[in-house]
């Protein structure tokens, strides 16, 4: 435990004082700004994962390949997604899961088909709503586009035709913009803000005739295949993101808060990370008696429903291969997954200053007062007792302090992955996060504190 961190069930007012952040948690933050500096896209963010994590003597695996059984550390990427893992000495067919669930993608806008469009001299791009982000907070912010494109593989060429394609990660640095009405056009604007998602979110790029520009020629500009410059006619699909660029920073008194955007959820995908990379660096004499995984999923802000989400078979999938791999029968799969659980982390919200009654007038967790864990009477969160109890002994055992979200009876909350993969596997799961403010904002807050506490209580959640 770290001098001077001490348990606690209910959260104390954070001190301004610099000294009250330990150095550990500032660099815990400023190593989260890398993080999400390195993810404007669902498919950065699991191409950074599997980047640290083989870095550090994972192995990755391809799902068309066979994979290795028994013990080894392994990781593999399904498009936006991510699972990595460890599987310790000594392991067996019945050996339970622990697994730090997440998810890669935010709230934000998507680029259509046909994107390039403009009038009256501007260039613009045609985006569709993704999720449910705050709109005005995107605007009159430097944005990009991020994520992946299809090209045509020219460089294995047969009789003068590409042979097949391949996939690149692109982005395009400081490029969009949202522009807001002046409030000379509008004089009522600081009164009622009414954005309509398809007239007023399409973002400007440029001046000139759209018939004579393309929008996705900005994309692949300057992209580096095997052999050459992309040419924009061979992008053959795309999946594109809208992503803020203004860099993660921390300010405030002492220095205490952290703003960001994609807070939601990379806050969490890297929290888990840096637990299981601590977890696997353990050494021999680390708990050998459960199998560690990250699973980060994509497409949760829109109902996880896909071949990537935790909907999906991805999880799945790889469990019982895993588990497959150590001579497991269908016995000792439900042996093994009726002793195991799913930490499901995902931010949550900080009682808001400005607005205390939208708040439970009893539980109200504050920015810098710990991991929060999530409860909700209707399952929009799948925390019970039992799991209850695994967290708060996990925050005990790493010496930090947790607190309770439950939301307003008027103010339904919102849901996770906890109740889908629970509910997919039949996994015992707890659903937990850390605080902020300004949640689906283009730029969202914390305090600097919350994510490395968050992460030690998840490494200490992978000990059982």
């Amino acid at each position: 435990m770290m001098e001077g961190v001490k348990p606690q069930s209910t959260p104390s007012t954070p001190s301004t004082d610099p000294s009250a952040v330990p150095t550990a948690a500032r660099e815990h933050a400023d190593d989260l700004a890398r993080f999400v500096e390195a993810s404007p896209s669902s498919f950065h963010a699991a191409e950074e994962v599997a980047r640290r994590v083989t870095g550090a003597g994972f192995v990755r695996l391809a799902e068309t390949d066979a994979w290795p059984g028994g013990p080894g550390r392994f990781v593999v990427v399904r498009d936006g997604s991510v699972i990595a893992w460890v599987v310790p000495d000594g392991a067996s067919p019945t050996t339970p899961v622990t697994v730090l669930g997440a998810h890669t993608d935010s709230p934000g806008f998507r680029l259509k088909p046909r994107p390039t469009t403009g009038a009256h001299g501007w260039l613009q791009a045609g985006v569709e709503v993704y999720g449910g982000p705050v709109l005005a907070s995107w605007l009159d912010r430097e944005l990009e586009l991020a994520g992946r494109v299809v090209v045509r593989d020219r460089a294995g060429q047969v009789g003068g035709r590409p042979r097949g394609t391949r996939e690149l990660l692109v982005r395009t640095g400081p490029m969009l913009r949202v522009p807001h009405l002046a409030i000379h056009l509008d004089r009522s604007v600081n009164d009622s803000l009414a954005l309509d998602k398809q007239r007023h979110t399409q973002p400007v790029w440029g001046l000139g005739d759209p018939r004579e520009h393309d929008v996705l020629a900005e994309v692949v500009r300057g992209v580096v295949g095997a052999d050459a410059t992309v040419d924009p006619d061979d992008v053959l699909g795309y999946d594109l993101a809208v992503a803020d660029t203004q860099a993660p920073r921390t300010f405030g008194a002492g220095g205490a808060l952290l703003a960001s955007g994609r807070l939601d959820n990379l806050l969490s995908v890297h929290a888990g990370l840096v637990a299981l990379l601590a977890h696997a660096g353990a050494g021999p004499d680390h708990a050998a008696d459960r199998i560690a995984v990250l699973a980060a999923f994509d497409h949760e802000e829109i109902g996880s429903s896909s071949r990537s989400g935790a909907a999906g078979p991805f999880l799945e999938d790889v469990l019982d291969r895993v588990q497959a791999g150590l001579g497991a029968s269908a016995e000792d799969v439900r042996r093994a997954r009726a002793a195991s659980l799913v930490v499901s982390s995902d931010v949550g919200h900080s009682v808001h200053p400005n607005h205390a009654e939208r708040h439970d007038p009893a539980n109200h967790p504050v920015a810098g007062g710990g991991p929060i864990l999530k409860i909700n009477a209707n399952q929009r969160y799948a925390s019970d007792a039992v799991g209850i109890a695994a967290w708060e002994a996990a925050c005990a055992a790493a010496g930090v302090p947790s607190q309770a979200f439950v939301s307003n009876n008027a103010i339904p909350c919102g849901s996770t992955i906890g109740p889908i993969t629970a509910t997919r596997l039949g996994l015992r799961t707890v659903d937990v996060g850390a605080a902020i403010l300004s949640m689906h904002s283009a730029r969202e807050l914390t305090a600097v504190v919350d994510p490395w506490y968050l992460s030690r209580a998840m490494r200490a959640a992978l000990l059982g």
